[in-house]
């Protein structure tokens, strides 16, 4: 073989590897096995332990599970979870999809404004959860400190404990949330609406539907695959919430806000327990994939239903 046959066999193995899809995932691929999957398996060995934090020698077995499980503080967590994650859910699907359909209904009339609307609503979207938290406490705290409760204390002489009652922490918190959240929502619905062909809704007014026929026949059917992406990711990011609620409430008072994820925290940081805390996250990612699964079934059923 001469020189130049081995340059050109070695041109044409170099141009088959760039057309290979496999060339280009392999640097993602090996980022997701180094800094995801990794970690994830072994956050799932030390599950099976009685590691801790401060070091030491460990065992592997059931121990972290079965105390987890009978433990009390867990189903309440949990149930403080769903909680917080169904009206998170159910607020912002609400309020994203009111918006959505008021931006678009504004941009389609030519109203001025829509752009430094829309650049508002996505202002709360790009603050971390951690800022997020610690706005929403200097606005709410019963101290002197804390703006809202110092209108109210001024114009009916008492303060309202959003954050030191146990039933209105967790709806201060939701709401807390829903407002960080909510602009997500809404740019994933104003996508989909794009999407809607307008001979639909001429179609819908020349049979004589009004807006609400046109939304419930028209709007809804069109974007019920965006709809279910959306829940998805809601859902998903509302049961893993951690660093709102730690710079809002810490999970108080009297654990009314402590969620899952907020309990692995704990767990590990607090009581230096990396076995049991290693199980609390296990546990998060059972329920993140159960929920994920039932959405994709949901999905599917659609489909074929239409």
């Amino acid at each position: 073989m001469t020189k130049a046959q081995s340059l050109g066999r070695s041109v044409g193995l170099w141009t088959r590897m760039q057309e290979a899809p496999l060339f280009w995932l392999l640097p993602a691929g090996l980022f997701l096995l180094v800094f995801y999957t990794w970690p994830l398996l072994d956050v799932i060995r030390l599950s099976f332990t009685n590691a801790s934090l401060i070091g030491g020698d460990y065992e592997y077995g059931f121990d972290s599970y079965r105390r987890l499980f009978r433990d009390p503080a867990t189903m309440r967590s949990l149930q403080i979870t769903l909680i917080f994650a169904g009206g998170s859910v159910l607020l912002k699907l609400t309020l994203g999809m009111l918006l959505a359909l008021a931006i678009d209904a504004g941009v389609k009339r030519g109203l001025k404004g829509m752009v430094v609307v829309r650049t508002s609503i996505l202002a709360a979207w790009v603050i971390p959860g951690v800022i997020v938290g610690v706005l929403w406490k200097l606005l709410l705290s019963t101290s002197s400190h804390g703006l809202l409760n110092y209108w109210i204390s001024e114009a009916f002489g008492t303060s309202v404990p959003f954050l030191t009652d146990t039933r209105l922490a967790l709806l201060t918190a939701i709401l807390a949330n829903v407002w960080r959240g909510v602009a997500f929502t809404m740019i994933i619905l104003y996508a989909g609406l794009q999407k809607i062909p307008a001979e639909l809704y001429e179609a819908a007014r020349i049979d004589g539907a009004n807006a609400w026929a046109r939304f419930r026949y028209v709007t809804l059917p069109q974007l019920v695959p965006v709809v279910f992406v959306s829940l998805v990711l809601m859902t998903i990011s509302g049961v893993n919430t951690f660093d709102l609620i730690v710079a809002l409430t810490e999970g108080g008072p009297a654990r009314a806000t402590e969620v899952i994820g907020l309990s692995v925290y704990q767990q590990v940081f607090k009581f230096m327990n990396l076995g049991r805390g290693a199980a609390v996250a296990v546990l998060l990612l059972a329920i993140n994939l159960l929920m994920t699964l039932v959405y994709l079934w949901l999905l599917r059923v659609n489909r074929q239903a239409d």
